[in-house]
């Protein structure tokens, strides 16, 4: 059980109270789900009905996991899921308790009255700062307001970088939840400060200079996103680009920065813009991937961004490259990457086979033996200083293979720490009880875990610093060597070289074949797409190194200042020539290519013989639990889960394989928890690297953002929140104009309430929390037709950009439209875009100009083959025509945003009648509710395919007629009578004579 620290119960001493309502914002790693825990153990009871709201499935498990350790167990926590049912939801509420439910269930089944609202004694809800108006727990919190004036709301949040943007964004948090107090506690507050540093782990900083390759790709990639940068703001100077700068695009929500701030603008902008934008995320990810990816990784994926950037899948030339890739600093990048792995000398080409004499100790020996000499051991180890060459490495080839400077000081910290081990067990020294001599390395990915797992298993100690990896760096050569090779080859068979180079943490009984080879998930339509259009632009004739001539010959930048160097396209040419050279070394190895699938992985392991009469001593000697002084347990970064780890493991000794914020406070509360525990920390980061620069940019990024919530608490006005009681309505929104004919234009009281009949599957959207906050009833239902049911005569089909694409694409939308159609008087096809984004069907560089080419400006010819398809698909316009055509009674609004929608709504039920759910859910449906049951599914699918059968009398031909074979039986007349006479002959003529 998680021992509470000082500040912990000074925040619990605040928030406990059931009366108030809160916000509390938490520092990253000082315990946030330790205190919700313990809120939740006093509020444990059936007494009270307390809802976690917003939690994720693997926060719910460990919630559920920390209140069982705490002693709530009977029944504890609870999780509604979409498998529970309606009335098990119903009696699950109505005996209390702690419950962790979706913000989506929640909502419906407080509209539908399914959970007690008023009888509910308060909310918990989690990640308070992704909070906003179109959220659905600030519906959850408008419908709990309305009928329950006592309950208390909680809300937490430990993101505080995430509520600085914006116009007061703590206010507007406040205000959609409903809350007046706010508690903020950054690591810096007094009583943190107070409770965290009486206590200090021996913490041990290693700060680690890069290698001379690795500091000159780390400068040229940074060189390289200064570039990007400054051009992506010179193409955009109408845009506030301030925060646009290399400290910010360390981070990974740079991306949904920039992309926020474009949004607005993105159908104008051109390809160019677009791929700076992409080049962004792609350079910081390099950064990354230097410093975490082993040599060889890196450079083959370097060798990925080469081709892609050059040829598409489809073997054409890529039109928009990426302009980085264009600069001198790119050169650096790959020349320096190339030379961590291996080099190549043209000398040591075709050199013939001698013996030689000198090295051959095997000749010595029996040249000893026969001058009956004996030679000493030292004597035999003085002949050989250097490793055997193996004989798959190409001739010319010398291998550096560069290994991470971080793997080496891993290896003497293990090192150091088995010493000390080694030297308390000599001292005798009494151990506390609670404490383990486990060895915990906390490392940013799970990537980086499975390749310092197969380091520490594969090291060699005797080695030299640098060394230590050989033997796994030189297996994971010759896989790059097999890869090179395998490219070569599916190039020279026709298929496309797409596949990435595989893992050697990998099982090697699946195959490099069947896991990334042929691409058996594509379909054979696709296969066979794919490979007429590559024959089709691989037609022409192509220069050295199988680039398109047009690519070779030099690609426009499109108004680009960047530099544009000459070796840039033989950078791919370079790339090509390798793989090829390497693939004959293969055959003239005679070792096949695909000889190696199955043994380039193979790991060092037996298996255990389960028939064996010795199972149980294998099993003992194999199997069992380790000696804390043998165990290293590598472990990625997680959430407040790592608390838990450290709790139940006690470690000795920590090592942070890469450096982080909230990891460092972990240990902080972990050794101010357990004060007699003796923990030493190895802190490791690389100096003057964009790691350091990171963390360090992180840790201000925090006290920054604190200091500005801190601020705007000081200045913030009170919201105050208007009382709504359930249906009510205000001013001249109960007064309805009837009719103008009628009395004078006489005004007559609206009794009814206004309301909205909502598809349940509309709860995904924000549409439904907007209509409730107009002041409309929402009434959820499960409609056949439609998505929202406005009067009785109006029904509405609500369409997202994406899904009206897609709703054209599988024909669904022809359907919808048609039933609508056939049950409503006003069929509505709403067509809804995104707040912020662009009120555009498509880019405006994609639309194809109809307009006939003149003499005076005629068409211009495509240079080379393309990337871009030589048919053209009809345009989404194109298809709306086609749609009102067929239904002339479907109206198209288009809205802007959810807000327009809403004002929309609220205009069209003006004037009109309330619809009924009763009526509203039976259209479409059949009547008999027990209709259906125990029919066949798969006859009335067939049925639905048959010329003449449509979804509208597919019920009423199941009802005159008792199987397949019956209908089939029928003449012409017969089924003209249940058809009709051209919907008959077209379903005779089929089955009876088919399509001929």
């Amino acid at each position: 059980m998680s021992v509470l620290l000082p500040f912990h119960k000074a925040i619990l001493e605040k928030i406990h109270d059931p009366a108030t309502s809160d916000l509390i914002i938490l520092a990253r790693g000082l315990g946030l789900r330790r205190i919700i825990c313990t809120l939740m153990r006093i509020y444990d009871s059936p007494k009270n009905l307390v809802l976690l709201v917003n939690a994720t499935p693997e926060e719910e498990s460990a919630i559920g996991e920390e209140l069982g350790i705490m002693g709530c167990r009977k029944p504890g926590l609870r999780v509604v899921s979409y498998e529970t049912g309606s009335k098990d939801r119903q009696n699950l509420y109505k005996k209390g308790g702690i419950i962790s439910v979706t913000s989506r269930i929640l909502v419906v089944d407080m509209l539908q009255a399914d959970i007690p609202t008023e009888l509910i004694t308060g909310m918990l809800i989690l990640h308070a700062e992704k909070v906003t108006a179109l959220v659905l727990e600030a519906f959850i919190v408008r419908l709990y307001r309305e009928k329950n004036k006592t309950g208390f709301v909680k809300a937490f949040t430990d993101q505080p970088e995430h509520i600085t943007s914006g116009l007061s964004p703590l206010k507007n948090i406040m205000k959609e939840l409903q809350l007046r107090t706010v508690h903020i506690y950054p690591r810096f507050h007094e009583d943190i400060k107070k409770s965290l540093e009486r206590r200090r782990a021996d913490v041990v900083e290693l700060s680690q200079h890069l290698t001379e390759p690795m500091a000159e790709i780390h400068h040229a990639i940074i060189q390289c996103m200064s570039t990007t940068l400054s051009e992506l703001k010179r193409s955009n100077t109408t845009l506030d680009l301030d925060d646009f700068n290399v400290e910010n695009a360390y981070f990974r929500s740079f991306d949904v920065v920039v992309r926020r701030q474009l949004d607005s603008v993105w159908h104008k902008v051109g390809p160019k813009t677009k791929q700076l934008v992409n080049d962004l995320g792609t350079l910081r990810r390099l950064l990354y991937y230097l410093l975490t990816y082993d040599a060889l990784q890196f450079h083959a994926y370097l060798e990925t961004l080469i081709a892609s950037n050059t040829v598409t899948t489809a073997g054409g030339a890529k039109q928009h490259q990426s302009p980085w890739m264009l600069t001198d600093a790119a050169n650096v990048v790959f020349q320096a990457a190339k030379r961590r792995c291996y080099t190549i000398s043209s000398t040591s080409k075709n050199i013939p086979p001698f013996i030689d004499l000198v090295d051959d100790e095997d000749a010595w020996a029996a040249l000893d033996e026969a001058e009956g000499r004996v030679s000493t051991a030292s004597e035999k180890g003085k002949g050989k200083k250097t490793i055997s060459r193996p004989n798959w490495l190409p001739d010319g080839l010398e291998p550096v293979l560069e290994e991470l400077p971080k793997w080496n000081l891993l290896s003497e910290i293990l090192l150091e720490a088995e010493g000390e081990m080694i030297r308390q067990d000599a001292q005798k020294k009494p151990i506390n009880a609670g404490s383990t001599n486990t060895v915990l390395v906390m490392t940013s990915s799970t990537r980086t875990c499975s390749l310092l797992t197969e380091f520490l298993s594969t090291m060699d100690h005797q080695a030299s610093p640098g060394s230590r990896g050989r033997k796994m760096m030189m297996r994971k050569l010759r896989l790059y060597l097999w890869w090179k090779g395998k490219l070569s080859e599916r190039r020279e068979g026709g298929k496309l070289p797409r596949f990435a180079m595989p893992d050697t943490n990998k099982r090697a009984k699946d195959g490099f074949d069947k896991t990334y080879g042929d691409a058996d998930s594509i379909s054979d339509a696709l296969k066979k797409k794919d490979k007429e259009k590559a024959e089709r632009t691989q037609s022409r004739r192509r220069l050295r190194g199988g680039a398109p001539p047009s690519a070779a010959s030099g690609s426009r930048t499109h108004g680009f200042t960047f530099p544009k160097p000459e070796p840039q396209e033989a950078n791919l040419s370079e790339v090509r020539d390798e793989a090829d050279d390497f693939a004959r070394f293969w055959e003239s190895q005679g070792e096949g290519i695909s000889g190696l699938d199955e043994t380039l992985l193979q790991d060092d392991m037996n298996l255990l013989d389960f028939g064996s009469e010795n199972l149980e001593t294998d099993f003992d000697s194999n199997y069992g639990l380790l000696p804390s002084e043998q165990t290293v347990l590598i472990r990625a970064y997680s959430d407040d889960t790592d608390d838990r780890i450290l709790t139940e493991i006690k470690p000795k000794f920590i090592v942070m394989f890469e450096p982080d914020m909230d990891f460092v406070r972990r240990v902080e509360v972990y050794k101010s928890s357990a004060p007699g525990l003796a923990v030493r920390v190895y802190h490791m980061v690389y100096s003057n690297s964009c790691e350091e620069h990171k963390y360090l940019a992180g840790i201000r990024r925090e006290k920054e953002s604190f200091q500005r919530l801190i601020k705007e608490r000081g200045a913030m006005l009170i919201t105050l929140v208007e009382d709504r009681r359930p249906g009510s309505t205000t001013g001249d929104a109960l007064i309805k104009n009837i009719s103008s004919r009628l009395a004078g234009g006489r005004r007559e009281l609206n009794k009814e309430p206004s309301r909205v009949i909502v598809d349940m599957r509309e709860f995904r959207s924000t549409l439904p929390s907007l209509l409730h906050a107009s002041g409309l009833i929402v009434i959820p239902a499960t409609l056949t037709v439609g998505d929202y049911i406005l009067t009785p005569d109006i029904c509405v089909e609500r369409k997202s950009l994406p899904d009206l694409k897609s709703s054209f694409n599988s024909g669904r939308l022809y359907t919808q439209c048609e039933l609508m159609s056939v049950h409503y008087k006003h069929p509505v096809l709403l067509i809804e875009f995104e707040e912020d984004k662009a009120f555009s069907l498509e880019v405006i560089g994609d639309i194809k100009s109809f307009a006939k080419a003149s003499n005076k400006y005629p068409a211009k010819k495509p240079n080379g083959p393309s990337d871009l398809p030589s048919y053209s698909s009809p345009t989404i316009q194109s298809k709306l025509v086609l749609l009102t055509l067929t239904f002339p009674r479907v109206r198209i609004i288009w809205s802007s945003s959810p807000y327009a929608t809403s004002e929309i709504f609220n205009d069209l039920k003006t004037n009109n009648l309330e619809p009924e759910a009763t009526k509203a859910v039976s259209v479409g449906a059949d009547d008999d509710p027990n209709a259906g049951a125990g029919v066949n599914t798969a006859a009335e699918e067939l049925l639905r395919c048959l010329p003449g059968i449509t979804i509208k009398n597919v019920k009423y031909v199941m009802s005159k007629v008792k199987n397949v074979r019956e209908l089939c039986k029928l003449e012409l007349n017969q089924v003209q009578d249940i058809l009709g006479a051209e919907p008959g002959k077209a379903c005779f003529d089929f089955i009876h004579k088919g399509d001929r």
